[in-house]
């Protein structure tokens, strides 16, 4: 189940994921600093694609920290669903920032290689790729923590993005000590080309949850059974179809069609969307619902729309 969506976890959400955007921010900025004194210091083609990696990174963390902020301001007269695609959207300016580091490091490793170049010095290069890495490990904790409390997708795209980054120096280090110390040809040039492919990978891995909210896509088939279980224990419930549910952000939306007794007056059923609706509420804090009462045996929608959900119920018309 997704974290609550209470008031209060809402305002819980917005300052961890901002603190994680702030963290991801401060560490781009050191790092940036020491990486472009190690670049000047080896000339090292897999270290300035750390240096261009990380570069990226800051810029990347501040479409997240705009992402999140904005996500996490309340519904408004021009955007009644509120902010939520901002996180996604602050996810997909990483992809991209990500999809043009990876070229252009591609491009460097290959005229490097070509050229045969060697680097001047690897001491440099080394202690800085390993400050970095202890760095990012102390990033990715807290990033971790964030995301299992709030389900977070620009802070998870972030988290995505800085695990490629412990790979990315270690290859550096392997590059520098192959290429320094064991006089190893071209291994500098050839890591950097594999650092471009690992981020192109990570890069198609983490545009998917973003698409998935900017496309609407509906909640996983265990989340959704979960949900018609709770609709299931409702004795006055004679069947629900037509179910449609989206997650936007740190916002769940559901929509449905519940067959009621035909008998009901206008007064009785709206009392009863009035149950279901609390007893949803306590099951996913914070959900918005949306149901369209039909009279049992009445059913205009077909195909997919007009199947039968809860079971046991499969024989019930509408």
């Amino acid at each position: 189940m997704s974290p609550a969506r209470t008031p209060a976890a809402a305002e819980e959400r917005a300052r961890l994921t901002r603190s994680a955007a702030y963290a991801s921010v401060a560490m781009a900025l050191v790092l940036v600093g020491f990486k472009a004194w190690a670049v000047w210091r080896t000339g090292s083609t897999a270290m300035l694609g750390s240096l261009a990696d990380t570069a990226l990174d800051l810029v990347a963390s501040f479409a997240t920290l705009a992402g999140v902020w904005i996500a996490a301001m309340p519904a408004d007269e021009d955007h009644r669903f509120g902010h939520g695609k901002a996180e996604a959207l602050a996810a997909f300016v990483q992809v991209m920032l990500i999809v043009i580091s990876a070229v252009g490091i591609a491009f460097r490793a290959v005229q490097q290689w070509l050229a045969g170049s060697r680097v001047a010095s690897a001491e440099e290069g080394i202690g800085v790729s390993l400050l970095a890495i202890l760095a990012t490990l102390a990033l990715l904790a807290w990033q971790r923590h964030v995301i299992r409390r709030t389900g977070s997708v620009a802070i998870r795209t972030d988290n995505v993005h800085y695990q490629s980054d412990l790979l990315l120096n270690l290859a550096v280090i392997a590059a520098l000590v192959l290429d320094r110390y064991l006089g190893v040809t071209g291994a500098d040039p050839l890591f950097g080309l594999a650092i471009a492919l690992w981020l192109l990978w990570g890069a198609w891995s983490a545009s998917s949850e973003a698409l998935d909210h900017l496309m609407d896509r509906e909640w996983p088939e265990e989340r959704r059974q979960q949900f018609l279980a709770v609709l299931a224990r409702h004795p006055e419930l004679r069947g629900v179809h037509d179910l449609r549910t989206r997650t936007s952000g740190a916002h769940d939306f559901v929509q449905f069609h519940a067959a009621v007794d035909p008998h009901l007056t206008v007064l009785e059923a709206h009392r009863l969307m009035d149950e279901i609706e609390a007893r949803l509420e306590q099951e996913f804090p914070g959900v918005e619902v949306f149901i369209h009462p039909d009279p049992e045996g009445h059913l205009d929608e077909v195909g997919v729309a007009a199947t039968e959900l809860l079971p046991g119920r499969e024989g019930l018309p509408g």
